[in-house]
């Protein structure tokens, strides 16, 4: 029988990357998952995408955003989960920077909202409900040591980093002044197959797969100097699990502590299919953001020695499964087209 039988949970971004591996780690613990989504049928696209959830009864997805406090304050009450994952956020610092009012709104007020309804509930039933807040590792910005840790200051350097500081914060002040059992994990950057293809990474792994098979000439790419911590989206949603289970709510950095730039991310994906990423890769200075963040790394000491929590995959394995995965969609997408044009060329015969 599984360790967490009877237990249930819910997570807000469960149809995103981290939403859809935690839901899967909770599922196999044997919680039942409630999931915050803001579009209907986001169930049915979650179980065909990447066959994600089977067919499992124990996944409820629940219409709603994060801009509404009372509608969070109902989902909550009604719910009445043991845990609550706060995965939800306009994740991507280029679109911060376009839309930094609408940012602020849902990764940092939305957050507060979040907070409220838990504990609106708990004041109402006496139900501990755990809580816990993914931050981020550009809440570092430029960064005064390296590499980053828990007492490392926070210099955020675009409007996605200031807005998750306020999370981080309120998650603190409501853990310190209100009781909540509240955590915050600061995640450092992770990938995994299910990446969006606006992020920098993933539009590495699908442009050389699609190059590889004749799909697309040229990837045009910003600064490939930019150094990050870069993790499995998998591994890093355990250790969020981790934090809800300990008797005492603590802020922990998740990261691997390897630097590896934007262009060994190239090199080492181009070369994963036999391609050299120099003859395929153009730079463009308007993918530049305005306030660079040069290098971010990150010490994970204290999960690792009291969550007991260490990364699973490296580099290497985490690159290697997103060209792959990304080779297979390729393929897929080529197979497709040739069926077309096929079928075109017998019906105009």
């Amino acid at each position: 029988m599984s360790e967490c039988t009877g237990r249930s949970a819910l997570i807000t971004g469960i149809t995103g990357q981290d939403g859809s591996y935690l839901a899967e780690l909770l599922l196999a613990k044997g919680y039942e998952v409630h999931g915050l989504s803001r579009s209907g049928g986001g169930l049915r696209a979650l179980r065909s995408e990447h066959g994600r959830f089977g067919d499992t009864a124990n996944v409820h997805l629940h219409d709603g955003d994060l801009a509404d406090g009372d509608g969070l304050t109902r989902l909550v009450r009604e719910v009445a989960p043991h845990e609550v994952y706060n995965l939800a956020a306009q994740s991507n610092v280029r679109v911060s920077l376009e839309l930094p009012v609408s940012t602020a709104d849902v990764n940092a007020v939305g957050t507060l909202r979040l907070l409220e309804a838990i504990r609106h509930v708990r004041d109402h039933t006496g139900r501990e409900i755990r809580f816990c807040q993914a931050s981020s590792s550009e809440m570092f910005g430029r960064a005064v040591e390296t590499p980053q840790r828990e007492t490392t200051p926070f210099r955020p350097r675009n409007p996605y980093g200031v807005a998750k500081l306020y999370s981080h914060w309120t998650t603190v002040n409501y853990r310190e002044s209100h009781g909540l059992h509240a955590s915050c994990g600061i995640l450092f950057n992770h990938e995994s197959p299910r990446r969006g293809e606006a992020f920098v990474t993933r539009k590495i792994t699908r442009a050389a797969a699609r190059i590889k098979l004749g799909l697309q000439d040229r990837l045009t790419l910003g600064d490939l100097d930019a150094q990050r911590d870069w993790g499995f989206a998998g591994d890093y949603v355990e250790a969020l699990w981790l934090m809800l289970q300990q008797d005492v709510a603590d802020d922990y950095v998740i990261a691997t502590n390897e630097l590896h730039s934007v262009r060994q991310f190239c090199e080492m994906a181009f070369a994963r299919l036999d391609l050299d990423y120099e003859d395929y890769v153009d730079i463009d200075p308007r993918y530049c953001r305005p306030a660079e963040v040069e290098y971010l790394r990150g010490d994970a000491t204290k999960a690792r020695n009291r969550l007991g929590w260490m990364p699973r995959k490296s580099f290497d394995e985490l690159v290697t499964m997103m060209v792959l995965e990304d080779l297979a969609l390729a393929d897929r997408d080529r197979l497709g087209t040739s069926g077309y044009q096929q079928r075109q060329g017998r019906e105009a015969a």
